[in-house]
């Protein structure tokens, strides 16, 4: 009776490829803040990097593989000017533990050859990245694609500001554009790289962020799908 996709683009391409009538699917976002994110970003973090009067943190998270390119990341985290003293810090593994390993390995290479290696911190997964995104300074989604990409509502409602690539599908929707966080093409790390200065050096409100993130909240997602199954 009615098909679900969670962007504008998925729901493009599902059209496209099955034949579907584009009518027909539905665009809900993902459920992608929990109702008690404010507690969970309240949470200590024990890391060094993250106490008070610590230079600012560039987070990324998500699974070390190739379409979350974090290789990117370091490149334009490696571009900031040297008087901009900051520390790059990616959470997240993966479902095989060889092929995170191998992936770990490429990304402290690379960061050697870029002389960041100093700077950059690879702690793993945590059960709890609201609480390193709420102490974060800025927030960067690196990948070369996406069906959504949850982090970035998830530090919104952290009040953290984002800079994201502009990949098929998802941002450019959460962002409105670039209304709420920076866009960038993807690939590229001398934009990357401005981008993550500009916003170090001018954050937007944390409170303006928390009211957009509030439209991928779980409550705001169940409402949609109650209001499609009645309509159906």
């Amino acid at each position: 009776d009615a098909v679900v996709a969670v962007s504008t683009g998925v729901a493009d391409d599902l059209a496209a490829a099955s034949g579907l009538p584009r009518g027909m699917i539905h665009v809900i976002h993902n459920p992608a803040v929990p109702a008690d994110v404010a507690r969970r970003a309240a949470e200590p973090v024990e890391h060094p990097w993250l106490q008070p009067g610590q230079p600012p943190v560039v987070l990324g998270v998500g699974r070390l593989a190739p379409q979350k390119d974090f290789a990117l990341l370091l490149r334009a985290f490696a571009l900031l000017p040297r008087e901009q003293p900051a520390r790059l810090v990616i959470l997240g593994e993966g479902p095989d533990p060889q092929a995170t390993a191998k992936r770990r390995a490429q990304l402290e290479a690379l960061a050697q050859k870029l002389g960041i290696a100093d700077r950059l911190a690879l702690p793993g997964h945590t059960e709890n990245p609201f609480a390193w995104m709420a102490r974060a300074s800025v927030f960067v989604l690196s990948s070369t694609h996406e069906g959504f990409g949850n982090v970035l509502p998830e530090a919104m409602a952290c009040g953290c500001p984002v800079v994201s690539t502009d990949c098929p599908s998802g941002p450019a929707e959460i962002l409105e554009n670039g209304r709420w966080g920076r866009l960038v093409p993807v690939g590229d790390a001398v934009a990357m790289a401005e981008a993550i200065q500009a916003t170090l050096a001018a954050p937007p409100d944390p409170a303006d962020l928390r009211r957009r993130a509030a439209a991928f909240h779980l409550d705001a997602a169940v409402d949609r799908y109650e209001a499609l199954l009645r309509a159906n």
